[in-house]
């Protein structure tokens, strides 16, 4: 159990119940909760290797001194220099999954002449929140400046990557060398308000306190989003077979980026669960690979 000391305290009731929700693997539909990490793990390394068999790579691209910041980079075999590149973070609730199993959705954009970098990151208990928004963040500064020649720069994650990517549109760029022209940003079955999860298993190895969860929260930062990214599109995406809470934390995050006068859609993909609506985005006919397309003006 996580230490209590600074937590407010739960009931077990309300614990329990937390803990259902914020475990998606018990609302696929799909197949058993142990079943469908593994299925899902296995989905990504296998369009992680499609994808390097495909596109042109630079593996292991540093961004900083840490050992967990660097960068894959999936190169389209084109000579154009004005290209689309798209960031992908990943998820696994800051603690599982890697950069090594993140390069999946370059296999329908490689024919596009989009460029993917996946970003790798620090995961707890080796990480902490604040370490990894950080890293996230350099990561992004560190991309524009190694392709300065880029005609458009999106943002996709997923699930604590698509946290990680709506505190990439929140930061405050002054403390930066740079500011980056996100032109469009796809947060997947993300979480957005941390407090929730403070007293569940997914903070043990993240331990936050209630301080670090407010700060890291994209919801307590839609002001500060407003003023760093007001020209970016951005699309909150849900699973139908998300949980309540998972649905819940969507649909608050978008309408509060609505009533801030934001550019934003919310898509309720149907048919998809918490693993399978990321998945999908190694096929080129899957609705959110088509709108990411669109997006770009390559539909």
């Amino acid at each position: 159990m996580a230490a209590a000391g600074w937590l407010t305290p739960v009931s077990v009731s309300v614990k329990q119940e937390l803990e259902k929700q914020y475990s998606p693997s018990r609302w696929s539909h799909r197949m058993a909760a142990d079943d469908v990490i593994k299925a899902h793990v296995k989905a990504l390394k296998e369009g992680t290797e499609q994808a390097r068999s495909l596109a042109q790579t630079l593996i292991n691209v540093p961004y900083g001194d840490g050992d967990g910041e660097k960068l894959d980079v999936y190169i389209p075999r084109t000579d154009s220099l004005d290209v689309n590149l798209v960031i992908y973070i990943h998820g696994g609730y800051w603690q599982f999954l890697s950069k090594e199993e993140s390069g999946f959705m370059a296999v329908p954009l490689i024919d596009k002449d989009v460029v993917v970098v996946a970003v790798g990151y620090t995961i707890a208990p080796k990480g902490d929140m604040d370490l990894m928004v950080s890293q996230v963040r350099r990561s992004v500064v560190s991309v524009i400046q190694q392709y300065s020649h880029i005609s458009g720069l999106y943002l996709c994650g997923h699930s604590a990557g698509a946290h990680l990517a709506a505190m990439v549109l929140s930061t405050d760029w002054s403390q930066y060398s740079i500011t980056p022209n996100i032109k469009g940003a796809f947060l997947v079955s993300g979480i957005f308000d941390l407090l929730p999860i403070l007293s569940t298993y997914v903070n043990e190895p993240l331990k936050m306190t209630e301080e670090v969860a407010v700060r890291n929260s994209p919801s307590q930062l839609v002001s500060q989003l407003k003023q760093s990214s007001s020209g970016c599109q951005i699309v909150v995406a849900v699973a139908q077979n998300d949980s309540p809470e998972f649905r819940k934390q969507s649909e608050e995050y978008y309408k509060a980026l609505e009533a801030a006068g934001l550019n934003v859609t919310m898509e309720d993909v149907a048919n998809t669960d918490h693993f399978s609506i990321i998945e999908q985005l190694v096929d080129a006919d899957y609705h959110l690979t088509k709108l990411l397309l669109k997006m770009m003006g390559k539909s």
